[in-house]
């Protein structure tokens, strides 16, 4: 007999695993996840380059139905994520329900039996009337089609596949890229390396990070006193609430955020001609905005080079450079991001009559509320199309998901299945891409948030309070009932 499970949930990431904590908490322990590495973390598990840390703070970057973590500082760095994603599998009891080494390679809507027949890698399959994909959006690194990568001599990975392995320090050494991980790493790099060469295609948007190590005495207090830790995450989450107005173009909020930029850049870096080069063409949060207090002084240290003529072609010595100047190496650190369109990677979901999301998806992905999808019944998506932000918290978002979810498993109790209507994900879709026009999304720059042909796929249009009154209640009348 085919291994069977009420729910099934692909990824061990932070999503994945938040969406176990509330079905256990909703009384729901017959489903199992499916995680392809060998620990539970998703992107906090993979990132462990040097200087790894959260955009958002951490009072805010955590669930609130969860017990909140001691947090040593107002930024936390990739250990301590890691180390608190951990011990929420213990709190919750989360480990038993776990697979690992399972990398789901497709999954098929059986409709006689009304339940989705899942295929690991490693050949087992198993069956689930429900199935919730929680891949993530940032977890399968992407090289940009930069030539001639493996003609290179030295040693050379991804930032999301940072080998430790590799001893930098004394060598010449190439970060290609400059976006949030680059961002990072770069001010710990130039520490070790004998020289470092930054290459940008673009430039980003820099505001003031203003981290600092909590105090004792604050880390004490915030244990102590829920209402003032509570306070503390919705003093954060108000502020950034404020900050969509910087996502719209010709704004007052994104002439603020511009004039920071500006004037951080300005006090950091005084050399003109570096200045000239560090300043973007486009409109802030076209691309994202990146937090930093260290990135434009490491760019200033005599071991230091900040190139901005193109890549031509990688090399065996090094990298060429479009204006034919060979920039001799000793190994290479990608920060060229993320495989992000697709949202699907190599797996494949096959929904009712042989229906492929990916033939769906052919013009870019789209979702209902970025979780449900026509024609794929008792599938929900997390972090899904259209659900990323540019101004506050992921965590945020998901608890909303979790939510609309767990009312689409209530509403499955004594039913066969629930699939959306194509009408309701049709003008639910047109609505966001016209509300998106004239976003800073929708500026004068390439970015991971949309596609070839301008389709803004990856990011909501407005405010997390806006997607929470929109996700508030699951209406049965937009889907089909079964």
């Amino acid at each position: 007999m085919l291994d069977h499970h009420r729910i099934v949930v692909l990824g061990a990431g932070i999503g994945g695993l938040g969406m176990a904590a509330r079905l256990k908490m909703a009384g729901h322990n017959d489903f199992i996840i499916l995680e392809k590495a060998d620990r539970v973390g998703g992107t906090w598990r993979d990132n462990v380059y040097p200087g790894a840390a959260c955009d958002v703070q951490s009072h805010l970057y955590w669930y609130s139905f969860d017990e909140q973590p001691d947090w040593t500082r107002l930024y936390p760095g990739q250990p301590e994520i890691h180390r608190n994603i951990e011990r929420m599998v213990a709190r919750h009891e989360l480990r038993p329900h776990i697979r690992f080494n399972a990398e789901v390679v497709d999954a098929a809507w059986d409709e006689g039996a009304a339940h989705w027949v899942i295929r690991t890698a490693a050949g087992r399959t198993m069956t689930a009337d429900i199935f919730i994909a929680a891949q993530g959006q940032l977890n399968r690194p992407t090289y940009r089609g930069i030539k001639g990568i493996d003609s290179f001599h030295g040693p050379w990975f991804h930032s999301a596949r940072w080998n430790h392995d590799v001893q930098l320090g004394g060598k010449r050494v190439a970060s290609v890229g400059n976006g949030c991980s680059a961002v990072q790493f770069i001010p710990e790099l130039v520490k070790d390396v004998a020289h470092l060469t930054v290459f940008q295609r673009s430039a980003n948007y820099i505001v003031p990070r203003l981290d600092r190590q909590y105090t004792d005495e604050e880390r004490a207090m915030y244990l102590r006193d829920i209402e003032k830790r509570a306070a503390s995450r919705t003093s954060f989450y108000d502020e950034h609430e404020t900050w969509i107005g910087a996502m719209r173009q010709g704004t007052e909020k994104a002439a603020e955020f511009t004039a920071v930029a500006r004037a951080h850049l300005e006090a950091q870096i005084g050399n003109p001609e570096l200045r000239a080069k560090l300043w973007p063409d486009y409109p802030i949060g076209c691309k994202r905005i990146i937090i930093s207090d260290d990135y434009y002084p490491a760019l200033t240290r005599l071991n230091v080079a900040l190139i901005t003529d193109p890549i031509e072609q990688v090399e065996a010595k090094g990298i060429r450079t479009r204006d034919g100047t060979l920039h001799e190496l000793d190994a290479i650190v990608y920060a060229t991001g993320f495989e992000t369109l697709s949202f699907l990677g190599t797996l494949s979901i096959e929904g009712r009559g042989g229906l492929l999301l990916s033939e769906v998806w052919q013009d870019g992905p789209e979702a209902y509320l970025g979780m449900a999808v026509a024609g794929f019944p008792n599938l929900f998506l997390l972090y899904g199309p259209n659900t990323n932000l540019g101004h506050n918290s992921i965590i945020a978002m998901l608890e909303c998901q979790f939510d609309y979810v767990l009312q689409g498993v209530a509403a499955l109790e004594g039913r066969r299945a629930l699939e959306l209507k194509a009408e309701v994900m049709r003008a639910y879709n047109e609505q966001v891409q016209q509300s998106l026009k004239g976003s800073s999304w929708d500026g004068s720059c390439n970015s991971w948030y949309k596609n070839k042909n301008g389709k803004i796929t990856n990011n909501w249009t407005g405010t997390v309070e806006d997607y929470k009154a929109r996700t508030a209640r699951l209406e049965l009348g937009e889907y089909q009932v079964a």
